[in-house]
């Protein structure tokens, strides 16, 4: 009586074989892939000496990752297996990035199919492959159907096919057995030449290759599954009453002559796992009719009595059992019934001669990590003879290249996409970028958009032709008041002098002085003390000379009305006036400033962002609002100061200066004018310089116009510096 039953690898002839079989309770252990569990009850009866689907699927993903294999075909069998292979890896291959170009599927086998139709089918998967652009095309398909496939080549031979073979690389899993019938001799095996398969981890057996070399079908009489294979595989026929007989078989015909093709009589993984399953059973039952448990005591008499024993009970003890087999691998089942072994991946090598070679290149192991669960060398592999001995590409298209994103064409598979330049100030390092990184704001991409370098950090230096060049005027303007300032105290008592309120000719001169160097605040790199001092020291050394010029063309206007009879405004007329116009203009430009550096005040900053290849260091303003504030101040008091000279320009006085106010007023309005708009144009370092340049302009326009007329005739018209000159006048 049996007591269990080892199949496989079709497991949709599984399925119907256990719909029996679980009637009985019988053992069942698989050496393929296990049918659908209905549930916790029909999954006791299987025992897998076949790993995991899941392990296979994940070493397949695997493979294709580390090979940078995205775009694949595949071909599957209408099994139940097969529909659940690519349930699984629909799920999981996309979401490691792999996609597939097309997805064929083969009937299942059945007695009753009808060949021409099949055919048919083979010639329409034939062009689709053929015409498909991935090099790598994964079939999972059950035993035999290599028998299908071989016959690829030779379409062409009987329809006629509008395309021409290419090579591809073949993914075979491990349920797909190569040993086909003795009509395959006289088809090639260079079709699957440089082919991929998985099979189930392997070792050489000590003794097995003789066992199988020293089988003979005159052995034993019974033994008709080797008779047929003999007259298969030698094209020969045992004597028989029903045939005539053209080549005998002897029944010594050698073994070892056969291609691998035909027979293997190495150690295969099915037949690891078949040498597996029976060991395992043997092992059940050792323990099921051990003394221990074969006899139990009668309760009357205490007599052992023999006890039945029943296939059901091999259950446990194949669930429980752990011993190692005779290359030393531990075989124990787990929780779920299955054994875990691992899968040795296959290099496949097509000779001449019929024959092939399987090479192992890789295993993988489940029990490694869940990031690295495969190890191959690919160095050792043999490829298809189309790519030339060197690793083939499976890609929809080419690589986007560092510098470049990819773009998802619409109506296409994920893995097909265009490659776009990173944007403006966006960079990728690396190969198929999803989408450009943009680089921190000390940074910036560098011409091929693929890496980020340090922005150079500015300002303006002395050290550099243009700060050079702006601290050499300020000095040399600073140096040329100075000298006015000593030729105005030098001859303070001549009439020239006198005549134009000579203090405040003193204080607008030293107002100008500052005002020239105060630009040098603004060279050199920022700090806090410079930030705070520069922007209120040039607009109050400004209020200052513009109050001057108001105050000193207020009191000539004044001083001739007070010349009309019964005027008033002669009691207005004197120094204090003056004064007090300088001191009013000047603290409310200070009570400006001490808001604005007690409300926002001023503070070094950088800006990253104004220049795309430098860090500006600057002064940020703190309040825009407060600083434009002071520049409309100082607007106004242009606007006053040029309305009341405008209007005294033509006063009878021979060394009335207010139409040289007017005319220094319309260089400084014209200076300040285009500042803004300069200013707010220019970026960096630049900025600054536009602001001390405005600043040297206005201020030697100011200091050209009003003192060089007084110079000249202090110097060269001597004769005009006379007393009698101005009653003249």
């Amino acid at each position: 009586m049996a007591t269990s039953v080892i199949a496989g690898p079709n497991s949709h002839i599984c399925s119907f074989m256990s719909n029996i079989l679980n009637i009985y309770k019988m053992p069942q252990l698989l050496y393929g892939p296990a049918p659908q569990k209905e549930d916790n009850i029909h999954a006791l009866f299987f025992h897998q000496v076949f790993p995991d689907q899941s392990i296979e699927i994940k070493g397949i993903l695997s493979l294709l990752l580390y090979l940078k294999w995205k775009w694949i075909g595949l071909v599957f069998q209408r099994t139940e297996s097969g529909e659940r292979f690519v349930k699984n890896a629909v799920t999981t291959f996309p979401q490691k990035g792999v996609c597939f170009e097309f997805m064929e599927q083969l009937a299942m086998e059945t007695f009753s199919d009808d060949i021409l139709v099949t055919f048919r089918e083979l010639i329409k998967m034939f062009v689709v492959i053929m015409n498909g652009t991935s090099n790598v095309v994964i079939l999972h398909c059950e035993n035999q159907v290599t028998v299908i496939f071989r016959m690829f080549p030779y379409a062409s031979d009987f329809e006629e096919i509008p395309i021409q073979r290419k090579d591809k690389v073949w993914i075979m899993t491990a349920q797909m057995e190569f040993t086909s019938l003795s009509f395959q001799r006289m088809r090639g095996m260079d079709f699957f030449h440089g082919a991929i398969s998985f099979a189930v981890s392997s070792k050489e057996i000590s003794g097995f290759k003789h066992f199988v070399q020293t089988r003979k079908p005159t052995a034993e009489k019974e033994d008709h599954l080797t008779r047929l294979f003999w007259e298969q595989a030698f094209l020969c026929s045992f004597p028989s009453l029903d045939k005539d007989i053209e080549i005998m078989c002897t029944g010594e015909e050698n073994l070892e002559s056969l291609p691998n093709a035909i027979f293997d009589t190495t150690m295969t993984g099915q037949s690891y796992s078949i040498y597996n399953a029976v060991y395992a059973v043997g092992n059940a039952l050792r323990a099921v009719l051990s003394p221990r448990f074969k006899y139990k005591v009668r309760a009357a008499n205490e007599r052992l009595v023999t006890v039945n024993q029943e296939a059901w009970q091999l259950h446990h003890y194949l669930r429980t059992l752990s011993f190692n087999n005779s290359v030393g691998d531990e075989i124990v089942f787990n929780k779920n019934g299955e054994l875990g072994t691992g899968f040795d991946i296959l290099n496949w090598i097509a000779l001449p001669n019929q024959t092939f070679l399987k090479v192992k290149i890789g295993r993988v192991d489940p029990t490694a990590s869940q990031d690295k669960p495969l190890t191959i060398s690919v160095e050792n592999m043999t490829w298809p003879n189309e790519f030339n001995k060197t690793l083939p590409l499976s890609v929809c298209n080419g690589n986007c290249h560092s510098g470049y994103s990819k773009f998802k064409i619409e109506g296409r598979p994920f893995c097909c996409y265009d490659c776009l330049p990173c944007a403006k100030g966006k960079i990728s390092n690396k190969t198929d970028a999803g989408d450009c990184s943009q680089c921190s704001d000390n940074q910036y991409p560098n011409k091929a958009q693929n890496r980020c370098i340090l922005k150079r950090i500015i300002f303006l230096s002395y050290k550099e032709p243009l700060g050079i060049t702006l601290t050499s005027v300020a000095f040399f303007c600073s140096v040329i008041s100075a000298m006015v300032l000593g030729i105005f105290i030098k001859y303070q008592d001549t009439p020239i002098v006198k005549a134009n309120n000579r203090n405040l000719t003193y204080v607008l001169l030293i107002a100008l002085l500052l005002s020239f160097l105060c630009t040098l605040l603004f060279i050199g790199q920022p700090d806090q003390v410079k930030c705070l001092m520069r922007q209120t020291a040039f607009s109050i050394f400004f209020s200052v000379a513009l109050s001057c010029m108001l105050g000193k063309t207020t009191i000539v206007v004044l001083a001739f009305m007070a010349t009309k009879p019964g005027s008033q405004i002669r009691k207005w007329v004197g120094k204090r006036l003056a004064i007090s116009i300088v001191l009013a203009c000047s603290l409310l430009q200070i009570m400006i400033c001490v808001g604005w550096l007690t409300i926002s005040p001023p503070f070094a900053d950088s800006d990253m962002h104004s220049m795309p290849e430098e860090i500006v260091l600057e002064c940020n303003e703190g309040s825009t609002t407060m600083f434009y504030t002071v520049l409309g101040f100082l607007g106004l008091l242009t606007a006053i100061s040029f309305t009341v000279a405008f209007f005294a320009r033509k006063l009878p006085d021979s060394f009335n200066e207010a139409k040289f106010i007017t005319f220094s007023m319309l260089v400084f309005c014209s200076v300040w004018i285009s500042f803004v708009p300069t200013y707010l144009s220019t970026k960096g370092k630049y900025t600054v310089a536009v602001e001390i340049f405005s600043i040297l302009a206005s201020a030697a326009g100011l200091l050209c116009c009003i003192f060089s007329p007084k110079c000249y005739i202090i110097f060269l018209r001597p004769d005009l510096n006379k007393k009698e000159q101005l009653i003249k006048r």
